[in-house]
């Protein structure tokens, strides 16, 4: 997954992904939404989280890798509705 489409290569060609999702792309989101095992985030800025963790399937995980310099901004509700 990245904001950038000029990255499907580099992942596909380097780590083996099976597929590519373009972050900034709302139909590709919508249509992924809840089909993920795990999410490996390295971004270190400042993002939203909510779009990533609707990507996630029941007990999905997120790992976070990156180190944004503000603390993280998560409500808990949609967490635990499922949302």
């Amino acid at each position: 997954m990245s904001t950038s489409a000029d990255k499907k290569q580099e992942a596909i060609e380097r780590f083996g992904v099976d597929s590519f999702l373009i972050s900034c792309d709302l139909e590709q989101m919508q249509a992924t939404k809840s089909t993920l095992d795990g999410i490996i985030d390295t971004v270190s800025a400042v993002h939203p989280l909510m779009p990533l963790l609707s990507l996630l399937k029941t007990n999905g995980k997120l790992v976070l890798l990156g180190l944004p310099e503000k603390p993280l901004d998560l409500s808990a509700f949609p967490l635990i509705m499922g949302m």
